[in-house]
């Protein structure tokens, strides 16, 4: 008995030994490093090197027509969002939109988040599929189409506005 606990203990450890990771930390520049693949807010929010996360988030209050209108939207709609861990606009927007979200209760798995490299592209070329140009894009798609995508600060510069309209 205790062979077979021992064996399956080992698979088990050895599996996730090998498991591959949905996204890498690429580092630059002595200390900095950046994020390339599929991640969540959490990875960003977590992470002690990405404490522009909770400064941008804290400093956000979400306007009640915003959050009203990610509300009536929730179960109706998906997200996918491309964000660049290294730029400021990033930087600025997504942890706003992260706050939309949860106070507006979207579930997380309604939102698939990819981070990029410099170039805008990703591990398995999912951005190159989306045609990414600029980052941060938040892209709505409802009924597995796409109804709308909001592009660094849009544009008007009201970026959440511009996601809420795109809801309604």
């Amino acid at each position: 008995m205790k062979k077979i606990v021992m064996i399956v203990l080992l698979i088990n450890f050895s599996n996730t030994l090998l498991a591959q990771s949905p996204y890498i930390s690429v580092k630059e520049y002595g200390t900095q490093y950046f994020l390339n693949g599929i991640i969540t807010k959490y990875a960003l929010s977590n992470d002690s090197n990405f404490k522009w996360y909770d400064r941008n988030y804290k400093s956000y209050t979400v306007p009640a027509e915003i959050k009203n209108a990610f509300s009536d939207a929730k179960g109706k709609v998906q997200f996918i969002v491309f964000g660049g861990t290294w730029c400021e606009d990033t930087q600025s927007i997504l942890p706003k939109f992260f706050k939309i979200q949860e106070e507006a209760a979207i579930p997380d798995a309604d939102i698939s988040f990819f981070a990029v490299d410099r170039n805008k592209k990703t591990i398995g070329g999912i951005a190159d599929a989306f045609k990414i140009v600029n980052v941060p894009t938040i892209i709505v798609m409802k009924y597995g189409k796409e109804v709308g995508r909001v592009v660094e600060y849009g544009r008007t510069g009201q970026w959440d506005k511009e996601l809420a309209a795109f809801l309604n």
